[in-house]
């Protein structure tokens, strides 16, 4: 006969701290963060996200080293603006979001996941809200850290801007761009991912998104002589072309655009893929 015995018997009720939908959120997020670094995975996960990091920041390294070597020659055309290291940092941002972010969501539809977080605390809304948290604090490091980091650089090497006021300034127009861009690419990514189940047709519905509408409406505008107007449907350019228009700048494709409508078309962007992840999340089943 077996040894084993029953020692005790019931449910016993939980004493630890609750910490309610906000404790839900916040787990939610920063596991889900973790899964797109790939950290707690297997390797094959973290070689991608690596890959997109050192991209990201080799070019403001690179500055950075120039700016130690030679100083004070590194100056006037030489030195890229600061809202140009957005553009430096463009194709591994695009990788990223193809490639990456969508798994945030994808994958909690087709492993099941989904309905069991539904059982937690977590509604749809504070779930999508905990998967954006995620997702634009993750793409926040590929699109904010390079010009934060060649900002640092600069000024410990006195070539950053003058006086404090000065260069808090630039930290928070800098911030405000960087949160534009990578709002609007959350936004696009995750309406296209919450479409379908798999992470394969989820990236190529972002690719042909971004890609598609930007090669479209470039095309027509340089060799069709629409409308310049015509490219505030490009949502890859867009928030790119709105990062000079936060430092006082016009850039140079977005000549004739008036700063109000690029900044009213960046707003629609993530607006109307906010209300597409939202419908369709509220049609999924629970069960």
């Amino acid at each position: 006969m077996s040894d084993a015995r029953i020692l005790d018997r019931g449910y016993r009720r939980y004493e630890g701290r609750r910490s309610g939908v906000t404790g839900a959120v916040r787990s939610v997020a920063w596991h889900t963060a973790r899964s797109i670094l790939g950290i707690g995975r297997s390797g094959r996960h973290k070689v991608f996200p690596i890959i997109v990091l050192v991209i990201a920041f080799l070019p403001a390294l690179g500055f950075l080293a120039l700016t130690i070597l030679i100083g004070d020659l590194l100056q006037g055309e030489l030195r890229p603006d600061y809202w140009e290291m957005f553009g430096f940092s463009f194709f591994p941002t695009l990788l990223f979001t193809a490639l990456v972010t969508p798994e945030a969501i994808v994958r909690d539809r087709s492993n099941g996941m989904f309905p069991i977080y539904l059982s937690t605390p977590l509604t749809r809304p504070t779930y999508l809200v905990a998967k954006v948290i995620a997702v634009l604090g993750t793409m926040a490091i590929i699109v904010l850290g390079p010009p934060l980091l060649a900002l640092i650089g600069y000024t410990f090497q006195n070539l950053g801007p003058d006086g404090l006021a000065n260069w808090v300034w630039v930290l928070v127009r800098l911030l405000g761009a960087g949160l534009v861009i990578a709002g609007l690419y959350t936004s696009v990514s995750m309406a296209a991912a919450s479409l379908t189940r798999r992470r394969a047709f989820a990236s190529v519905a972002v690719i042909l998104l971004l890609l598609g509408l930007s090669i479209a409406t470039n095309l027509l505008v340089e060799t069709a002589d629409a409308n310049t107007n015509l490219l505030l449907l490009d949502p890859l350019g867009l928030p790119l072309g709105m990062a000079p228009r936060v430092f006082g700048e016009t850039g140079d494709e977005y000549t004739g655009v008036s700063t109000l409508a690029m900044a009213s078309a960046c707003a629609g962007w993530i607006t109307g893929g906010a209300v597409v992840v939202a419908a369709r999340y509220r049609k999924l089943a629970a069960v």
